[in-house]
């Protein structure tokens, strides 16, 4: 899927269908990111730099918001008629280099 797709898709979604899971809602509270900060960029998802299906799912996405060349947040999504947040993750270093690995 495309990225240009992808964030077409999210700015369908409203904020009561998203659903952040237990092992990413405490994920955010050991990185010290903000929940409300995630819903953002979901929903208004301008940062989004990168996304990938993971293979076999079939609707579970490697996504990563950019906020600058050594900061990053990589969320992994699964679209299920709602948005699920299965984890969340804070890059600080280079994240373009761990993308060109892939």
């Amino acid at each position: 899927m495309e990225l240009e797709d992808f964030k077409k898709r999210l700015k369908e979604y409203k904020k009561e269908d998203i659903i952040i899971t237990n092992h990413a809602e405490i994920q955010a509270f050991v990185r010290q990111i903000d929940l409300e900060e995630v819903r953002c960029n979901i929903l208004n998802p301008e940062k989004l730099a990168y996304v990938k299906r993971q293979e076999p799912e079939q609707e579970k996405y490697d996504c990563y918001f950019a906020y600058s060349k050594l900061f990053a947040h990589r969320y992994i999504l699964a679209l299920n008629g709602k948005i699920i947040i299965v984890t969340i993750i804070k890059i600080n270093r280079d994240w373009q280099r761990i993308l060109e690995r892939k």
